[in-house]
């Protein structure tokens, strides 16, 4: 405690560089932050499904094509199926033409049951059955649009030629919905006039164990039909359609935040040893005058720190502020806009590598000067 006035004494010796550094540091752990959370989002998400009750099942052709919704009350029979429902994507824009949300079409009895994880009360699935207009919609869309519960929207179709007239009935309190729009599929299909196809169908399961099972018979079922069909687990589904599109991107996100990360912390060593070294002199006499080497450490050693945890709270704050503008700012992303958060686990990952180059940028210098005799060092300078 007593060494912090000295400590930041000499911070403020060279308030250029002190602070060059410590923006360096900051957009070093912004840029880090930035990048890491995109596969931070994709294992987020399959840690969520890993215990998960439901299995998808959608065309064996691809996610693209369409099932009959017919296949619902076939799959409803199967042992240990619990529930199942259709569902079906709908992209569309509101107001501002190149901004894309995801909105989702699902049959609504069953929702409470099949999606627990998306914190749906009963109160609102009630108001979601009595509406035939009626949606749900994720709390990210709530803030960033400004919406309040009762409020009507109108959603114009960019995947399908028509426009939805929504009446928002409630908003989940969990995350499981992701940035999304939810409401009634019947509505869509009075829209499409009929067409009673689904995307894919969600089935709910009594037991985990009964997963391979289930998925064998609701195959079998189908096979060498008209609409063939491919029933998975939701991991394996993530891992095959997004995974595999998305495993270059977030590869080359983190090898780029390492790249990063390290060419920072060669500047911070560079800059903390140019420091150390014009101080050799001052460093010789203190240890003339009886600090000794280990104060001597700990003090450069606090200067490191105290930069480093600066431009990592910096770099933090500015990726927050970052991400929360993002859905304004980057509108082609769409929905993945609204899903990027910056999570508390990047966020102490991100201090601990702020500290640490902050941290070893200074003290490697500072033993490094203080290794020999101080009649050795005194004669030097």
């Amino acid at each position: 405690m007593k060494y912090f006035g000295l400590v930041f004494r000499n911070l403020a010796r060279n308030k250029r560089r002190s602070i060059l550094t410590t923006l360096s540091i900051t957009v070093s752990v912004f840029i880090f932050a930035s990048l890491i959370s995109l596969p931070s989002l994709l294992d987020q998400v399959l840690r969520d499904r890993a215990n998960s009750l439901r299995v998808i099942t959608h065309s064996k052709a691809s996610l693209l094509y369409q099932l009959p919704e017919a296949y619902r009350r076939r799959i409803e029979t199967i042992p240990h199926v619990e529930a199942v429902a259709g569902y079906g994507a709908f992209l569309a824009t509101y107001r501002v033409p190149n901004v894309q949300l995801a909105a989702v079409s699902v049959d609504e009895d069953h929702i409470r049951q099949i999606f627990p994880d998306w914190g749906i009360s009963a109160e609102m699935e009630g108001e979601f059955k009595k509406q035939r207009t009626g949606c749900i919609v994720a709390s990210a869309l709530m803030k960033s649009y400004g919406w309040k519960v009762g409020d009507t929207i109108v959603l114009h179709g960019t995947m399908y030629p028509v426009d939805l007239q929504l009446t928002i009935v409630g908003v989940p309190e969990g995350t499981g919905l992701g940035p999304r729009i939810l409401f009634r599929r019947d509505y869509m299909e009075e829209l499409l006039g009929r067409p009673g196809t689904v995307n894919i169908f969600w089935v709910k399961i009594d037991h985990s164990k009964s997963a391979p099972q289930v998925i064998a018979d609701i195959d079998e079922m189908f096979a060498n039909s008209a609409h063939e069909t491919a029933t998975e687990t939701e991991v394996s589904l993530i891992k095959d359609y997004l995974g595999g599109s998305l495993s270059l991107l977030i590869n080359g996100a983190k090898f780029l935040a390492a790249i990063v990360i390290f060419t920072i912390a060669l500047v911070a060593a560079n800059t903390a040893a140019m420091t150390v070294r014009e101080r050799r002199h001052e460093i010789a006499v203190m240890r003339a005058i009886g600090f000794t080497r280990g104060s001597i450490i700990w003090r450069v050693l606090a200067e490191g720190l105290a930069i480093g945890v600066t431009g990592g709270v910096l770099g933090c704050a500015l990726a927050y502020i970052a991400f929360d503008l993002l859905p304004h700012l980057a509108s082609a992303l769409g929905p993945l806009a609204y899903a990027l958060v910056l999570s508390p686990r990047i966020v102490a990952y991100s201090l601990m590598i702020a500290a640490l180059i902050g941290g070893a940028s200074a003290f490697i210098p500072a033993t490094l000067a203080t290794r020999h005799a101080i009649s050795e060092e005194l004669r030097a300078v």
